[in-house]
């Protein structure tokens, strides 16, 4: 099987940077062993103005039958006689994609420390590859690879040529073409939709592949409109691996509607009633009532749950209160930037000591979330189906189980003093739900007397005699035999 990607170039950024950012030198032909077979990569041609790499895999199909431990023996003589004679030598397969996550895997993560620039910008890139099985269509082809930036060009393969009555094989050759795309971008779309075409994968398939899918589809497969069937296709169709796997996604959709996009919409409503002096951003009044709320319930370990881009953690990190802060988020894209944002390479040793930022579902149990004195879920419940709360209500209230939780959401009441938000609307796209003050009490009321916690309702922002606070934010606090019995005597 075969595939070549393609650059162009000019004198001051030449097209043979390809060699740096793909880690093999275009002068040299190099061979890698895999568990399938060999892996070649060589380059027909490489100059300033245009560079092409080709990566050429050649299957060794008895080592192909070995690792399958004795999948498909038995049963017809033509069922074993398939296991040697049949397209993986030929057609691009989940083998081409493990082949290019293993030869081109610095690539693959846009690590270039040669360099570096090149690898963040996007760079004039055709794809080909020959032979592609495309179960679906040249129509599926282009519904994959089409709402990604890319150029399609599928041509269907003919069964035979001599007998063209015969109609189309299901193989198609397909070019790729853009200029938008980093070449990280590209090899990650590659790894996951060369076998969702192909509809097969030639390994078993265990729950390390949801990791291995929410990394190479980071930043595109949340929004993809095939986002399920991708999903489904490349986990074999395992059901109970495509529900988590969606799930986690669904999640990922929440960290990318971060703060800073909400705090734009803030300061754009706001700016409606500005008058003579300019108004608090409701973003930084929502980070202000949840640091005094906090800073009352004398917590000192404190979780940020769903902590996006980290604006919530670094305001923590300025009190002295807080001994220790750990951001939690989906995405490890939001918890990248968390990281810059914070400059942890340059923290210094006694300040690093008190963040931690990991990857974490807010819709499973995770022991990790243990112990800590307070948890915030600030702009968090908003973006999640109605269906997943009770997920992430266990996972906190009753998992976890801090001290003191605070939540906030948006107070859809509010909504009507916002001339630019058309009626009906709610305030971010993402936004899957907003309650009125009334449904989110009853909610809170609910989630507190099933986990043993009381609660108490703070506005945060103005609180309009009308229709209430822009932003509602419930204080969860445990009970415990001195409580309750202060309030039985109440």
């Amino acid at each position: 099987m075969f595939l070549t990607i393609t650059t162009t170039g000019t004198p001051e950024r030449p097209a043979t940077d390809l060699g740096f950012l793909l880690h093999k030198h275009p002068d040299r032909a190099q061979a890698f062993s895999t568990s399938y077979g060999t892996a070649h990569v060589l380059y027909p041609e490489a100059d300033a103005e245009r560079c092409t790499a080709a990566l050429l895999l050649e299957v060794d199909a008895v080592a192909l039958v070995r690792r399958g431990k004795g999948k498909g023996r038995g049963g017809a003589p033509d069922a074993a006689l398939a296991q040697y004679v049949n397209d993986r030598p030929y057609a691009a397969s989940s083998l081409l994609a493990v082949a290019l996550s293993s030869v081109f895997s610095s690539a693959i993560r846009g690590v270039c420390n040669a360099r570096p620039e090149r690898a963040t910008q996007p760079l004039p890139l055709r794809i080909e590859v020959p032979a592609l099985p495309a179960r679906g269509g040249p129509e599926l082809v282009r519904r994959l690879f089409e709402p990604l930036g890319w150029t399609v060009t599928v041509e269907p393969v003919a069964l035979d040529t001599e007998f063209p009555e015969w109609g189309d094989s299901r193989y198609v050759r397909l070019v790729l073409e853009g200029g938008a795309l980093t070449l990280a971008e590209a090899l990650r779309h590659l790894y996951v939709l060369l076998p969702v075409l192909d509809d097969a994968k030639h390994y078993w398939v265990a729950s390390d592949e949801v990791d291995k899918l929410l990394r190479a589809g980071e930043g595109w497969l949340p929004g993809h409109p095939e986002q399920k069937l991708i999903t489904s296709r490349y986990l074999s169709r395992r059901w109970s691996l495509t529900r988590e796997a969606m799930e986690r996604l669904e999640l990922v959709r929440l960290a990318e509607a971060d703060d800073s996009e909400v705090e734009d919409i803030d300061n754009a409503v706001e700016a409606e009633t500005e008058t003579e002096e300019k108004p608090t951003p409701l973003a930084v009044q929502r980070r202000d009532a949840v640091i005094a709320a906090l800073g009352a319930s004398g917590a000192a370990r404190v979780l940020d749950l769903g902590c996006g881009q980290g604006q919530l953690v670094q305001a923590l990190l300025k009190d002295p209160r807080f001994t220790e802060i750990v951001g939690v988020d989906v995405s490890m894209r939001a918890l990248t930037i968390a990281s810059r944002r914070l400059k942890l390479d340059r923290m210094g040793e006694r300040q690093a000591a008190r963040v931690k930022l990991f990857q974490g579902s807010l819709a499973y149990t995770d022991k990790r979330l243990k112990g800590y004195d307070a948890a915030v879920l600030s702009e968090v419940i908003e973006h999640l189906d109605l269906p997943r709360l009770p997920a992430l209500e266990y996972a906190v209230f009753g998992s976890a189980r801090p001290r003191t939780v605070l939540v906030t959401t948006p107070n859809v009441e509010y909504n009507v003093r916002w001339e630019s938000l058309p009626a009906g609307h709610v305030r971010h796209g993402d936004h899957r739900f907003e309650w009125t003050r009334e449904e989110f009490r009853t909610w809170a009321h609910t989630v507190a007397e099933r986990h043993g916690y009381g609660v108490e309702f703070v506005p945060v922002g103005p609180d309009d005699p009308e229709v209430g606070p822009p932003t509602q934010m419930a204080v969860f606090q445990i009970k415990t035999e001195k409580t309750e019995k202060e309030a039985k005597a109440a």
